[in-house]
């Protein structure tokens, strides 16, 4: 069974397991490329590439999906209401008090970012500020409060830069198979044929890094967001309000579709490959799921 000690563990390997995964990958990708290209400096540059983007992605990933996202930091004074549930709810968790941002979307949701608890960050979009309540209000921030006590949000936000960085790597190596090459080329077909299928895969391996990311994270949030405001009916009702939503999200991004509360394509019907073959890939577990066990608590 899974607890907040646990999905903490969880997530840390989880990130390591990432990143590990992310060099290796491309330094077995450029070293093919070196072969193939006849051009052994490609090494160097994947090993380099890969290290500086491991680095990357640790320290800076959080400010790259503020940048994404559009988000814009608030202070006490120009969104009252907002701070004083954060801050709150920080107390009441033990955490540190997280940066608050604001999103210009119409689209109600809401995210957590940063790699650690002491540099998190709560955001949430001015469609859900105009539609929730206090008491629903509270209950998307505890989510994600609860996201950053549960260490979900390196893993998360991670993802969205080896993802994307990913997809880059295979455009560029595309291009290089496609205009150069050695003798190594005239002597393997079957060689350029994978390499090629690499290339192809690439990009799909890396949505469903995204996407299989575990949906409990979600599960647990929810729940981990009802034991901290001892009212689950408040996050139960927001769900419900941003699932009938159908404004379409501005500042989403397929890329960072996964570290919402709630899959901002979804008002539009614009899902993903892996969402439409398979729900168990899908980013976030069905809305109506989420309410049941909700509002099945007892706290």
């Amino acid at each position: 069974m899974s607890t907040i000690y646990t999905q903490q563990d969880s997530n840390r390997f989880k990130t390591i397991m990432l990143m590990t995964g992310f060099l290796t990958a491309v330094i077995a990708i450029g070293y093919a490329a070196a072969w193939y290209l006849n051009n052994p400096l490609i090494v160097y540059i994947a090993v380099i590439f890969a290290l500086g983007m491991n680095v990357y992605s640790y320290w800076f990933s959080d400010r790259l999906v503020l940048r994404m996202t559009g988000a814009k930091p608030v202070t006490k004074a120009e969104a009252p209401e907002l701070y004083n549930i954060v801050e709150n709810l920080a107390i009441t968790a033990g955490l540190p008090m997280p940066k608050v941002y604001i999103m210009e979307d119409p689209s109600p949701n809401a995210f957590a970012t940063g790699r650690n608890p002491e540099n998190a960050v709560v955001a949430v979009t001015t469609g859900l500020l105009s539609i929730l309540d206090r008491n629903e209000l509270e209950g998307v921030v505890a989510h994600e409060m609860a996201h950053i006590g549960n260490r979900d949000m390196l893993v998360m936000t991670v993802a969205v830069v080896l993802a994307g960085f990913v997809a880059i790597l295979a455009d560029f190596l595309s291009r290089a198979f496609m205009f150069g090459g050695g003798d190594n080329r005239e002597r393997s077909p079957i060689f350029l044929i994978l390499g090629i299928a690499g290339i192809i895969l690439a990009p799909i391996a890396a949505q469903l890094i995204q996407l299989a990311i575990s949906r409990k994270r979600e599960y647990l949030a929810d729940a981990t967001a009802a034991l901290l405001t001892r009212y689950p009916e408040g996050l139960a009702s927001a769900l419900e309000k941003i699932s009938r939503s159908h404004i379409p999200m501005q500042t989403a991004s397929h890329a960072t579709a996964h570290l919402f509360i709630s899959d901002p394509y979804a008002a539009e019907g614009k899902r993903s490959i892996g969402q439409k073959i398979s729900g168990l890939f899908a980013t976030h577990p069905p809305a109506v799921d989420r309410i049941r066990l909700l509002r099945q608590m007892d706290v």
